[in-house]
């Protein structure tokens, strides 16, 4: 379920990394959905996730957003190593209770200059 950003143009202290997931789910599926995403929290936070948010969107029925934060990309990086059979078999269970694949985004927080911003001495 993880998707891996493929220009690796990022210092690994970039960060913080706000991830952003995208799933649709039919509506018989919500509740169990919930449910399996609450356990799916856990995981996050025990992986380094400071915050996790899971949101319905009120224009889109069937759409829902998840949302972590994590200290640095290089933090984020370390996430995708961690996972364990058990968090497999969760993703699994969370992936045929949605529709299609997930849209994850990766966004670095604007406040700290990107490399190419930063003066030349």
């Amino acid at each position: 379920m993880p998707v891996m950003v493929k220009d690796l143009s990022l210092a690994l202290d970039d960060g913080p990394v706000l991830v952003t997931v995208e799933y649709f789910v039919d509506a018989h599926h919500a509740g169990a959905f919930g449910h399996a995403m609450r356990k799916y929290e856990h995981v996050r936070r025990r992986d380094g996730a400071s915050r996790w948010g899971l949101y319905y969107d009120t224009e889109v029925s069937d759409r829902y957003v998840e949302t972590f934060v994590v200290g640095s990309w290089a933090e984020h990086l370390r996430q995708h190593a961690r996972v364990t059979e058990a968090d497999r078999e969760l993703e699994e269970h969370v992936q045929a209770l949605v529709r299609g694949e997930p849209t994850v985004k990766h966004l670095i927080d604007a406040r700290r200059p990107r490399e190419h911003e930063l003066p030349h001495p």
